[in-house]
């Protein structure tokens, strides 16, 4: 499955260490996201469309209330780059 080059960049971040944290309405949805990198970095790439797409391949998941982060499919979907650790 091919995955953009958006989706990608997401991933790697998520692969390396990084998390998606869901900003919360009062009604309890998603109203907006952070991608934090391992570093602790906030980093301007995800949007709720990209989300909703890496939900959707199962890239991503959340457990037990925590942030998102990447799944055994998501590691199958990202290709290796040479900045990995």
């Amino acid at each position: 499955m091919d995955i953009s080059r958006d989706e990608q960049r997401v991933l790697h971040a998520l692969a390396q260490g990084g998390l998606i944290k869901p900003l919360k309405n009062q009604k309890g949805r998603i109203g907006g996201l952070e991608l934090y990198n391992r570093d602790g970095w906030l980093m301007p790439f995800v949007t709720p469309l990209l989300f909703k797409k890496l939900q959707r391949k199962k890239a991503i998941a959340s457990r037990e209330g925590g942030p998102y982060r990447i799944t055994r499919r998501g590691l199958e979907l990202v290709r290796s780059e040479p900045d990995n650790r």
